[in-house]
């Protein structure tokens, strides 16, 4: 099965001024978009893309959990769509009993952003063995448009450096110079992304 990636060949080599018909480095931009697309997963502690089925996934409550308006808060990662979610609650090494009264936190997300967490108006177990199963679609609804640019230009980026093997590049016009390893235009569109503690 072939890697997720954020964005397509065509804007990459238009960006790189690569004429369309041209295919000759088709293979290396393909590599470059993936390895662009997950340094991306890499830097913000998620992925974009969404999963194909839905898969079960197991979180602790201790240290995830808090107080919130709409009640007990469980942070989970990323589900794409509230469709089929199913939730479980008991202990590591225990059986699982579903919970029927739940609600996917945000209740409503900005467009394209997923939902984050569920809440409860019970308590969810208590203690370090303390566990809740989530049955659900993982990711994100759609990649989002900052993300697409960010692969991009990072992808852009990757390919160029074959010109610049040890991060110096130059022209006769303004020397050599460093190539910094960070860009910042990255930085800037995949910052509101990047999950705390990650970045």
């Amino acid at each position: 099965m072939a890697e997720t990636v954020y964005a397509t060949l065509a804007p990459l080599k238009e960006a790189l001024n690569i004429p369309a018909t041209d295919t000759s480095e088709d293979a290396a931009l393909a590599r470059q978009l993936v390895t662009a697309s997950r340094g991306i997963d890499r830097a913000c502690g998620r992925y974009f893309y969404r999963d194909d089925t839905a898969t079960a996934k197991t979180f602790p409550v201790v240290g995830r959990t808090l107080f919130a308006p709409e009640g007990h808060l469980l942070l989970t990662g990323d589900i794409a769509t509230p469709d089929g979610v199913v939730v479980e609650d008991g202990h590591a090494y225990g059986q699982f009993t579903p919970v029927t009264r739940f609600e996917l936190s945000p209740l409503a997300p900005d467009p394209g952003w997923p939902h984050t967490g569920i809440a409860t108006d019970r308590i969810w177990p208590q203690g370090p063995t303390g566990r809740v199963r989530v049955t659900a679609v993982w990711g994100w609804p759609a990649v989002p448009d900052d993300i697409v640019q960010a692969t991009l230009l990072q992808a852009a980026r990757l390919h160029r450096r074959k010109d610049s093997p040890e991060g110096v590049s130059g022209s006769a016009e303004w020397g050599l110079i460093r190539i910094s390893r960070t860009d910042p235009d990255v930085a800037a569109l995949i910052s509101p992304f990047v999950l705390p503690g990650f970045g």
